[in-house]
């Protein structure tokens, strides 16, 4: 009886359901959204030539490549839910572990699924039968799409999905990254199948480039860009199976396999597309596939991006909640965050308020938009923040269990953290305004730190 009621009253926990199958989709998955298929004209219009271009996809994936081999020896180290807020917790102290999951859970999570719902939204916008996603439903008190409609489903299904357990959420993420990767193939067949095409087009140059210093890290920020969204695996590893084993093989498997497929599309692209035309085009992949195939080439590709932005949305909506659960589980935030579902074993309430929260911005309208540029130097701040750790607890806890040791240490983790030292202050000066407001919505977590800090002290009385 005695044991019985104390399962009774244990509360229930996260369940480890994620294989290191599911941990390689997450990272893979959640990286490829629409960043490849239209970031190839952005860089070209910065470098000019098609070797430079190839240059910044380099730098950029060997920086993340470094990045995730950094994250791989902390997530290994501390496979807990919540990621790189336990990683700053723990090596800055608990103001700092908050204001990393303020600005999460406040801004950078919940601009991000809109973002990617937006996107999700535009890209089906393409095809005719969607058309009609840009009438309005409503016209008062605000203004409501279709297209709004229709990102909020997304968000409420996926988030649904992810509240039922993160075993259907990683089986599906597993399925569709699976389907992505072949669809990414295929394209780059198709692009390289074009009789037309010549490799004397990744000899050519456009004239018009920015060019210089500031044009290659204009690049290599697009490239980043397109790169992002691996750190996100470490904010679920207190569902991974085997997370001393599996974190880092999926972290570098991942980024290693995103970066052969990037590097094969961008090729592809540039085999069928001359330089000026790539940096003329607002999608190159699909002028480059719809070359070849005509309209059905174009929504191959747009089919591939949709895909692509749902698998991102998966990931991000997955791994977003574990920040606000693992700071409500140290009561540092609203208790009923930390709550898990009795059978589905998920952070239920944080799924519903993220939800909530995105939805919120999506019947804002274009004003998340605002909100996400807020939040893009912050992310960069917290990567070397975050990154940064592995040096403090190398040298305050060297006897620590570290099932993996980062390759390279300490050049490895430095040159990440430089990298991100330096990226962030290319965002900061490229975009005062918005960095400095996002300095500001930073700060305005501390009055709420110590709020919630007071309140747990008196419970401790």
């Amino acid at each position: 009886m005695p044991a019985q009621i104390q399962a009774a009253t244990s509360r229930p926990e996260l369940a480890r359901d994620l294989g290191v199958s599911h941990a390689g989709a997450i990272v893979v998955g959640t990286i490829i959204g629409s960043g490849i298929f239209l970031v190839p004209a952005e860089m070209m219009q910065a470098v000019g030539s098609a070797k430079l271009v190839y240059l910044a996809w380099l730098v950029g994936g060997l920086l993340s490549f470094f990045g995730a081999l950094t994250y791989a020896e902390l997530g290994s180290m501390k496979p807990q839910a919540g990621g790189e807020y336990v990683y700053v917790r723990d090596g800055y102290g608990p103001l700092a572990g908050f204001l990393y999951a303020w600005t999460w859970f406040v801004i950078a999570k919940p601009a991000s699924i809109a973002t990617v719902t937006i996107g999700l939204v535009r890209i089906l916008g393409t095809f005719p039968v969607f058309a009609f996603f840009s009438n309005h439903v409503v016209n008062w008190p605000i203004a409501v799409s279709y297209g709004q409609l229709v990102a909020i489903a997304a968000t409420l299904l996926i988030s649904l999905l992810n509240y039922l357990g993160v075993k259907k959420a990683g089986e599906f993420q597993l399925v569709f990254t699976l389907l992505k990767v072949a669809i990414i193939l295929g394209i780059v067949v198709i692009g390289f199948s074009y009789r037309g095409g010549s490799w004397s087009h990744f000899a050519g140059s456009y004239a018009a480039a920015k060019g210089g210093l500031a044009g290659f890290m204009a690049a290599l920020v697009a490239a980043l860009w397109a790169y992002d969204g691996w750190n996100d695996l470490n904010m679920v590893a207190g569902e991974i199976r085997q997370p001393e084993r599996n974190i880092p093989i999926a972290l570098i498997a991942g980024v290693a396999t995103v970066g052969a497929l990037y590097m094969l599309v961008n090729a592809a692209v540039q085999f069928v597309l001359p330089a000026s035309a790539i940096a003329a085009s607002p999608r190159p992949a699909s002028d480059a596939i719809g070359l070849v195939w005509g309209t059905l080439g174009a929504s191959v590709v747009s089919a591939a991006m949709a895909i692509s932005m749902l698998v991102t949305l998966n990931g991000t909506v997955m791994s977003g909640a574990r920040v606000p659960f693992a700071v409500a589980r140290d009561r540092y935030f609203f208790s009923a965050l930390a709550e898990v579902h009795p059978r589905f074993h998920t952070p239920s309430v944080a799924l519903a308020v993220q939800a909530a929260l995105a939805i919120l911005l999506l019947l804002l309208g274009g004003n998340f938009r605002q909100l996400f540029s807020l939040a893009i130097f912050a992310e960069w701040l917290f990567y070397m923040i975050a990154g940064s750790t592995v040096f403090i607890f190398r040298q305050r806890d060297p006897q620590a269990a570290r099932p993996y040791r980062v390759w390279g240490y300490p050049v490895v983790p430095a040159l990440f953290v430089l990298s991100s030292a330096l990226l962030l202050y290319y965002t900061f000066t490229d975009n005062l305004r918005n960095s400095a407001l996002g300095c500001l919505v930073i700060l305005a977590g501390v009055p709420v730190f110590y709020i919630f800090a007071r309140r747990r002290s008196h419970e401790h009385r």
